[in-house]
């Protein structure tokens, strides 16, 4: 697999393929909501010009995010449904599974370990 990347300070885009890894930097934590929405628009702008087939949200470096990212991820969720992509997320947090599952969101996306175990679920997918 080969990969092409793009990337905001915040917000880091991988492309093994068909598939697009978003990686979101510990700094989203603390962002304002403001900068995150621009941030997290930029990352969507890139999915809709390039749509992937699967999508994994890579939370391994980030140990908590709040509503604006929650808004973030539902945004990504909706983008991959309009173009028949799937959404996984890898690497969350005990802290951050906690939060998904009160949100009940956990319900929406598979989640998995690591980065690879979400690409190997997503590539075999096909």
């Amino acid at each position: 697999m080969t990969a092409k990347a793009t990337q905001s300070d915040s917000f880091r885009v991988d492309r093994f393929g068909d598939i697009a890894v978003i990686t979101p930097s510990p700094e989203v934590e603390s962002m304002s909501e403001a900068l995150i929405q621009q941030a997290a628009q930029m990352v969507i702008d890139s999915l809709k010009t390039d749509p992937p087939a699967g999508i994994v949200i890579d939370l391994s470096q980030v140990s908590y995010f709040g509503s604006v990212f929650l808004s973030f991820l539902l945004r990504c969720h909706m983008r991959a449904k309009q173009q028949g992509s799937e959404i996984v997320l890898a690497g969350a947090s005990d802290r951050t599974r906690e939060l998904l599952r009160l949100t009940a969101l956990d319900t929406l996306w598979a989640l998995y370990k690591t980065r690879q175990e979400a690409l190997d679920a997503l590539v075999g997918s096909d």
